[in-house]
């Protein structure tokens, strides 16, 4: 396993289902116990997103998505080879999460190219509230146990 490693929540935890990737990011923390890695929660995208992953040798990313047919609830898996856009990794008052990746490459930053990112199929992030609609929550605990497990895969735990 690398020496350092970040598994990076991103989404508003009070706004009902975009808290997914906060909230998985601190069942992990639970669950997956080593000090070579840290756990933390943001809710940006762009060029903040590169600052925060600079410098990691791994770089697991954990965000909502919401597809055009998307069954809340399904898990995928990306990379930036095959990325879609995802809740937070870019925001519209930023570039693009791949236009920051290749800035931040013109501009000798590091940033590695193991980048994993887990994009769980939510409903709704424009509204306020601390608990999860009643389509995700029936399927949290097998959510939790899905991305457990791919990033103990990831890991190679």
């Amino acid at each position: 396993m690398e020496k350092n490693i970040i598994i990076l929540g991103l989404g508003n935890d009070i706004l009902m289902d975009d808290g997914i990737g906060p909230k998985l990011a601190w069942y992990l923390k639970e669950k997956i116990t080593d000090p070579n890695i840290k756990y933390d929660t943001a809710a940006v995208g762009g060029m903040e997103l590169i600052e925060m992953i600079r410098d990691y040798d791994h770089v697991i990313i954990i965000d909502a998505i919401k597809t055009q047919n998307g069954i809340p609830g399904s898990v995928y898996y990306l990379t930036p080879a095959n990325f879609k856009e995802t809740s937070h990794i870019s925001n519209l008052h930023d570039i693009s999460f791949l236009t920051a990746l290749q800035m931040a490459k013109n501009l000798n930053i590091f940033i590695t190219d193991k980048i994993d990112i887990i994009a769980i199929e939510i409903l709704e992030d424009l509204t306020f509230g601390d608990c999860f609609t009643p389509q995700l929550q029936e399927k949290y605990e097998e959510i939790k146990k899905e991305v457990e497990a791919m990033v103990k895969e990831l890991l190679h735990l």
